[in-house]
């Protein structure tokens, strides 16, 4: 029995659900092909966990028994050899568990082995608690697959578009779970899982945590009920649940309550709008191709039975437990079967259709309206679905658009109610009290269905029925505009219900009526139309009988109202001295009033928020003139909150600059916030009295808030730079002052009756600033104190918001130290992981404090050069600097740690942790600063351990997601999606600077280093072993290590090449640090087998992210040259030998794959490979493909073409924006040039600029166009000369640093060859970037270099016995020999390579030389090394020098046949004289001029050339050409340099060394008699005649 008791490691409850969830992720949301065929195979395997949903395996007293034992038996592990001794500890922790979740006793060993394993990725936590996680994340997985299978099937409502073969199959396997049940489980389960009772048996047995722990756990769960409630929702959208099944569904949602707030839980609301989807027909209506087809299969139509029972089942009168519920199902069935009485063929239902007026009178008696207002549209999760809002969308336009008599009836009713009210006032009795408000409710319901509208759906256009066709292709109605055709039915109808519930409009509904417009008035269309009809309403000819005020629903009763307020008002208002002013009875305005205005305000709001033109058409109305009345009101004493909602309206229309820079002088002139004080004046007035005296009392701050709004829109829309001038000094600072002293500084400390107000205050006045200092550019001007005159006295003027703002930031100001301490408190709150009033508030205020931070950091620099360089007295503090200060209340300096903290909440709020991360990598600049933080971030164990987990957790985030075009609207999970993966960008970036300081740094700390110990000394783990913590190290690790068990490599290079970069480059800085080498390089060899698992798969494809890509190869490429050359140092000779063979074997090589993933054709291959049938497949060495990826061209952006602006200067500009980037590559900086550019165009003067504009405009941006691609060419070309330089340093080290005996000497002559053949044509073809050549010019050297060594030692090598190979018969084909193997002279000569493979490479360098033209001397200095290094291999090992030495006599040399050295010399000397005087030039000119090194190995290569020249050919033409005649005129020069050198400090000795070389030249054409005569002939004796400084005798030192 032992067999099928084996321990599955991964926990069979939890591993193979994990890997369902990713298979299906992949198949449906990532859309790999290749994912289908696996997904296939999971669900075969897994068809009955899906089934039997949920279920555990039972206890059992066998595995009991096992278990029991296994402390001294053990247990068998699947895939593992023996068995494993489980220590009691955890024997007894699986039984708890077993007991806990009711599982098998071997499960809750699994889970509890898995939870070891996963530990580490929950610091923090023990085995128990993580098996905890594990347990639901497994029931998680499952539930989320059911619902992504369920939600991909085929059906009416929506399509995800995926693949014909992907649908059917994920149909097909639903279609199977439904029959087995499925409705009932679901349900079963979502009635089981409670999440208080899971966690009250959690809390008996201790299985639960921290806070975080606790809301890990909790949220599990309530995604488990969710997702399983979500896939019962999909499942009705695409296709209808039985007659059966509909029942269950029904009778589960008999028994539902709703929460505290009386709204309906998001379980309960899924499964209501399940059962909604159930009962819908309005597809039909869509008149799709398939709809015979889902006619047929709807059991509404297709079966009487199910219509009958359902219909019996909702007319029973039993109340349900939330009787608004039962009226919602009973409207929707109502409605269905008044959508069905108006298909056709439907006469045999007759009995149940006619039934429909019962079935809505029932629900509309019991609320139905007032119940979808407060628990459906109420409930928090209403609008995060699309087709919730859709849904009820429907119900509500079925109801107004098939039941219009209802409708007619609920407003009769309306009016009488009315009437009955007009009447009680008028006799003084109370009203009665069992009037219905359907009506109302009906409004209200619409009101707040269409208030928000998060996914731009614009439903409520289908209440808005043009009158007139519109022209505009923006503004349609939802019958998509087209000019002459008619809206449909149903449009016309809804908008006539709009139309006519205005009319006569008794009291009572003024204010829903009102509200009700305003939801539908939500939308830049929809605003449109709503604006029109008040404009209609209120024009005299309309036919009311309202008499000339026209209808009150208009602009024009609604201003005149307003209007009539003022003059009332205005009337009463005290004289400024009186004190008693604000005890006065408001006889002004009711309550009712009131009401009614908010309600008008509000809709105006809406309104003008949404629609431009309303904004500028009431604004510019002669007679309404809004904003005048507002401000005019707003003087008078009216309550705060009318006051409010005045503001809120100012606000909207300050969204159009042209209203808003009028707007601001409205506001100086009113004195809203008094900024001019007069001296008579005992009394404050304005907003300050306000907010200190009224609202500090009522304890609610509507007006402040308000206020803050108001400004911060309008320091959007326009700025104002002389405001107030004539009547105090001009500027914004009395405003900012307010903000900033009123508000900001003392909102903590004031009493709130709401909670949440607290938070709302700081996020509306932080909002403020950031907003100022976001627009603010430190200036020169700014600096220098303006005077300006008022009344005839000079005043300084006051500076710029932001300067002021920088200002308070960079001293240790009440704004800073609040701002840091509301961080403080921030962090603090969103550890505790509880909710609590105000919250969204509280996170949006700190994100505000975080980028204030952000922000002055980012412009310190620039502040603190421009005040160093001005005269005034203002002392501030560098940022980081104060950031180390300390905190008055916990007396640590813990503020950066404050900051750090809030990357631990990376998941929850990641727009919190991309300021923070970004904040870090700003600081990390400066190693002093360093050196303390690793002080503050560890000198607290828990706070380290949290750090740490903060970091790696965002490190690890599965949702980042990189986007090439960051340009478009992103929803917003793509938006979190793309924070997170800025966050981790900005993490490996603060690594990378931090790697760069001394240690100890951050990097080092969050790597997991030693700190206390030298660096050395550092023994890195997997994470987990000898209680190593999961570092940044790993995390890095793991992200490249991601898809290498694939074919296609590591995803992150694909998926975030950017990421992958940074990886790449932080691993390669940590392997070439010397103190940090050691440890890193030993742990990628042993634990990861790093470097050989990436290397596999170079070079990477480069398609999409060329400069990315290059930048990834270029770091794994240096980090692999480091390990080759560490290993070899270090004799470890396999793993040398294991990455030479990778990269250099031109056999194709079995690849190392996992689980023989390698499939048939590899099988086929490597059998071959082995029987030598085809030694001629032969693949590309992995070096040469690398090389081969690398494209040496590189396209040029177009030269600009400009009308306006002068090119010269233009690229001048260009130029003067240019800085060195992060990586030093030198960029324009194109917002710079922006600003610039944009200055200059408006700095135009005259009405021709101001009509050019828009062109001018246009050509700026092609100029930055242009520039962004020129910065991106720079770029490109940096990042290949990288990879370039990188794929060299690799070469080298192969060549030199690894054992010679690795490589065979034959093989390593043709890698060689191989090497400089591509390398030479990738150079010389005619597209090469002349930038690439000096890179290249020194690879060449290298490798000629070890060629001409190479085929050195092979002489040098004893003859071989014929025998010992085949090499030499090869050889003799090739030719290289031509004498018979007997004679002495075959030496092994160029045997291996062959001396046509050495022609082609002279030829090569030859034509390399002629392409470099006229510059590029240093490039030559090379080449001119390579050729003499070339030359070397023809001269033979002992050639002497004269005859006389040789031991033969003359007539045995001239009688044998020529060697092969000989020969190899005429051929190439016929080689080099091919290329004529061409190549001559070139050389003599360098050996004449230019740099000294250029100048000594061209003298150096002519001195080898006219040795074996025996033509002589280059000796005439240096004669002809005077060249040599300049050689030895050059000596008079020489002469005076040399006796500088004799001085007692001589200066450099170069021109000792170019003497040495003219004169060994001039000695080798001197040997010659050709060359002597020539010699003579150019004066040679007289000019070292000449010479003085062989005069000058060494001075001999008398006193010695």
């Amino acid at each position: 029995m032992a067999a099928p008791l084996a321990v599955n490691s991964a926990a069979s409850l939890w591993g193979p659900y994990k890997d369902i969830w990713q298979t299906v992720m992949n198949a449906i949301w990532k859309r790999q092909p290749e994912a289908i065929h696996r997904l296939d195979q999971v669900l075969k395997k897994h068809r009955s966990d899906f089934i039997s949903l949920f279920r555990n395996p039972p206890k059992n007293v066998q595995q009991h028994e096992k278990v029991q034992k296994a402390s001294t038996e053990g247990v068998a592990i699947q895939g593992q050899q023996g068995t494993r001794l489980l220590p009691e500890q955890l024997i007894r922790e699986a039984f708890i568990l077993s007991d806990l979740f009711d599982i098998g006793e071997l499960a809750a060993v699994e889970l509890l082995l898995a939870g070891e394993h996963q530990q580490p990725h929950f610091p923090g936590l023990t085995r128990g608690l993580v098996a905890v996680l594990l347990y639901w994340d497994g029931k998680r997985c499952i539930a989320n697959s059911l619902r992504t299978l369920i939600q991909s099937r085929q059906g009416k409502t929506w399509t995800l578009e995926l693949s014909q073969e992907l649908v059917s199959m994920t149909t097909r396997f639903t279609d199977d779970l439904m029959e087995q049940g499925l409705t009932q489980k679901i349900l079963t389960l979502v009635s089981q899982i409670d999440l208080n009772n899971e966690f009250d048996k959690l809390q008996r047995e201790r299985g639960l945590g921290s806070e975080k722990h606790r809301k890990e756990v909790s949220d599990l769960i309530k995604e488990c009920r969710q997702s399983l409630a979500e896939s019962l929702f999909v499942w009705t959208c695409q296709s209808p649940l039985s007659k059966d099944d509909t029942l269950i569904l029904i009778s589960y949602l008999e028994k539902v309550t709703v929460e505290a707030d009386g709204s309906l839980d998001s379980v309960n609301l899924s499964l209501l709008m399940a059962l909604l989807y159930c009962f819908d027909v309005s597809f039909l209506e869509q008149g799709t191709e398939d709809r015979e087809d889902l006619m047929h299969r709807l059991p509404l139509l297709a079966e009487r039975q199910y219509i009958a029972t359902i219909h019996t089942r909702l007319q029973e009168s039993q109340p349900w437990k939330l009787p608004g519920l039962q009226a919602t199902v009973r409207l929707a069935w109502a409605l269905a079967l008044r959508g069905i009485s108006q298909l056709s063929d439907v006469t045999a239902l007759a009995e149940f259709t006619e039934a429909d007026e019962a079935m809505a009178e029932l629900a509309v008696a019991d609320n139905v309206f007032l119940f979808l207002t407060e628990s459906v549209v109420g409930s928090e999760n209403f609008y995060q679905e699309e087709f919730y809002i859709r849904k009820i969308h429907n119900l509500v336009t079925d109801f107004l658009a098939l039941m219009p008599m209802k409708v007619k009836q609920l407003r009769n009713r309306a009016d009488e109610d009315a009437r009955m009210i007009h009447m009680s006032i008028q006799m003084g009795n109370d009203p009665p009290i069992s009037l219905r408000r359907d009506l109302e409710h009906l409004m209200l319901l619409i009101a707040e269905l269409y208030r928000k509208d998060p996914f731009n759906l614009e439903l409520a256009l289908e209440y808005w029925c043009p009158s007139e066709p519109l022209q505009t292709s923006t503004i349609m109605g939802s019958y998509l505009g087209v000019a002459h055709q008619r809206p449909p039915q149903r449009q016309v109808v809804l908008s006539k219900f709009v139309r006519q519930m205005g009319d006569l409009l008794p009291s009572t509904i003024y204010i829903p009526y009102l509200k009700m417009l305003r939801g539908l008035a939500s939308g830049p269309q929809c605003a449109h139309y709503c604006f029109s009809l008040l404009k209609v309403n209120g024009s005299s000819h309309a036919e009311n009988i309202q008499g000339a005020g026209g209808s009150p629903v208009s602009w024009e009763h609604f201003f005149h109202s307003l209007m009539l307020y003022h003059e009332h008002l205005r009337k009463d208002l005290p004289s400024a001295d009186s004190v008693q002013y604000r005890h006065l009875p408001l006889r002004g305005i009711t309550q009712k009033e009131q009401d009614g205005l908010i309600a008008f305000l509000q809709l105006t709001t809406v309104i003008v928020n949404w629609s431009e033109n309303a904004r500028l058409a009431l604004c510019e109305h002669p007679q309404w003139t809004p904003v005048v009345v507002i401000l005019g009101l707003l003087q008078c004493s009216i309550p705060p909150v009318l006051k409010a909602e005045l503001l809120e309206t100012l606000t909207a229309f300050g969204k159009s600059p042209e209203i808003a820079a009028s707007l601001w002088q409205s506001l100086e002139y009113t004195q809203i916030l008094q900024t001019v004080r007069t001296p008579g004046q005992r009394q404050a007035i304005g907003i300050e009295v306000e907010l200190n005296e009224i609202e500090s009392r009522c304890e609610e701050y509507p007006l402040t808030r308000a206020f803050c709004r108001l400004i911060s829109t309008l320091v959007e829309s326009s700025f104002p730079s002389n405001l107030g001038a004539g009547l105090r000094p001009p500027g914004f600072d009395p405003y900012l002052q307010f903000l900033r002293d009123s508000v900001f500084l003392r909102f903590r400390t004031r009493a709130y009756r709401r909670a949440a107000e607290k938070w709302e205050v700081a996020e509306v006045v932080l909002e403020v600033f950031y907003k100022l200092l976001r627009d603010y550019e430190p200036q020169l001007e700014d600096f220098v104190d303006q005077y300006v005159e008022l009344q005839g006295d000079e005043i300084i003027a006051y500076k710029p918001p932001g300067f002021n703002l920088m200002y308070h930031l960079l001293n240790e100001s009440p704004m800073l130290e609040l701002s840091l301490s509301l961080l403080e408190e921030g962090v603090k709150q969103l550890d505790t992981y509880a909710p609590f009033p105000g919250k969204k508030h509280l996170e949006k205020a700190v994100e505000y404090c975080l980028a204030l931070l952000n922000l002055t950091l980012q412009k310190e620099n620039l502040f603190m050069d421009l005040l160093r360089e001005s005269h005034l007295s203002l002392i501030v503090t560098p940022l980081e600097q104060l950031l180390q200060g300390i905190n008055p209340r916990t007396k640590k300096a813990d503020h950066v740690v404050n900051i750090a903290r809030y990357l631990y909440h990376g998941n929850s709020n990641p727009e919190l942790a991309f300021e923070s991360a970004k904040i870090l990598c700003c600081i990390s600049c400066n190693s002093n600063i360093q050196i303390k933080l690793v002080g503050d971030f560890t000198h607290d164990q828990s706070t380290s351990q949290k750090l740490m987990a903060g970091f790696v957790e965002c490190l690890d985030n599965e949702d980042a997601e990189e986007l090439i075009n960051p340009d478009e609207e992103l929803e917003p999970e793509k938006k979190r999606a793309r924070i997170h993966h800025e966050t981790r960008i900005h993490i490996l970036n603060l690594l990378i600077t931090s790697l760069e300081c001394s240690p100890p740094s951050l990097a080092l700390y969050l790597l997991g280093y030693e700190l206390k110990k030298p660096v050395s000394t550092t023994n890195l783990q997997d994470p987990g072993v000898l209680g190593c913590p999961r570092t940044c190290l790993h995390a890095i690790l793991n992200i490249l290590e991601k898809g290498t068990e694939t074919r296609n490599g590591p995803t992150a290079v694909q998926e975030s090449p950017h990421l992958a970069e940074l990886c790449y480059q932080v691993i390669y800085q940590l392997c070439a640090c010397s103190d940090t080498s050691g440890p890193t390089m030993r742990y990628l060899r042993t634990s990861q087998d790093f470097l050989f698992t990436q290397l596999q798969y170079l070079p990477f494809s480069i398609r999409e992210h060329e400069i990315s890509t290059l930048n990834q190869m270029s770091w794994l490429m240096k980090t692999a040259a480091i390990e080759m050359r560490v290993t070899s140092l270090n004799r470890q000779r396999s793993h040398t030998q294991r990455l030479l063979h990778l990269l250099l074997d031109d056999m194709p090589v079995k690849p190392y794959l996992a689980d023989g993933e390698g499939g048939m054709e590899d099988e086929s291959r490597s059998v071959s490979g082995f029987l030598h049938f085809d030694t001629a497949s032969k693949v590309r060495r992995k070096i040469l493909s690398i090389l081969d990826s690398i494209d040496f061209s590189q396209d040029i952006p177009e030269p600009l073409q400009l009308d306006f602006f002068d090119r010269v200067q233009i690229e001048q500009v260009i130029a003067n924006c240019e800085h060195k980037n992060a990586r030093g590559q030198v960029v324009c900086n194109v917002k710079h040039l922006h600003r610039v550019l944009v200055a200059e165009v408006n700095a135009l003067q005259g009405m021709a600029a101001i009509g050019q504009r828009p062109l001018l405009m246009e050509e700026i941006n092609t100029i930055l166009q242009y520039v962004v691609e020129r910065n991106k060419l720079l770029q490109c070309l940096h990042a290949k000369k990288h990879a370039l330089e990188s794929w060299r340093q690799l070469v080298e080290i192969i060549l030199t640093a690894c054992p010679q005996d690795l490589i065979q000497a034959e093989d390593r002559q043709l890698i060689i060859r191989d090497l400089l053949q591509d390398v030479h044509d990738k150079i010389l073809d005619d597209d090469a970037a002349q930038e690439l050549m000096p890179v290249v010019a020194g690879a060449v050297f290298t490798l000629t270099a070890h060629l001409s060594q190479s085929v050195k030692t092979e002489q040098k090598q004893p003859l071989a016995v014929p025998m010992t190979g085949q090499s030499q018969y090869v050889l003799m084909l090739d030719g290289s020999f031509t004498s018979s193997p007997g004679s002495e002279s075959i030496s092994m000569g160029f045997a291996s390579i062959g001396d046509s493979s050495l022609h082609i490479i002279l030829k090569k360098l030859l034509d390399f030389i002629l392409k470099t033209g006229g510059g590029f001397q240093r490039v030559r200095t090379h080449l001119y090394g390579s050729l003499l290094y070339y030359l070397q291999i023809a001269q033979r090992p002992d050639e002497p020098d004269t005859l006389e030495a040789a031991k033969k006599t003359m007539w045995e040399r001239l009688r044998a046949p020529e060697d092969v050295f000989s020969k190899l010399q005429r051929e190439n000397m016929a080689i080099i004289e091919s290329y004529g005087a061409a190549l001559m030039e070139v050389v003599c000119r360098d050996a004449c001029d230019g740099h000294e090194i250029g100048r000594m190995l061209a003298l150096a290569l002519l001195d080898r050339i006219v040795s074996v020249d025996k033509q002589q050919q280059w000796l005439l033409y240096l004669s002809n050409s005077g060249y040599l005649k300049v050689l030895v005129d050059s000596l008079v020069d020489d002469d005076l340099t040399l006796q500088s050198l004799l001085m007692p400090q001589p200066p450099l000795l170069k021109a000792l060394y170019t003497y040495e070389s003219k004169m060994a030249f001039l000695t080798r054409v001197a040997k010659s008699q050709q060359g002597a005569l020539e010699l003579l002939r150019s004066g040679v004796i007289v000019r070292l005649a000449q010479c003085q400084v062989y005069d000058m005798r060494p001075e001999t030192d008398h006193q010695g």
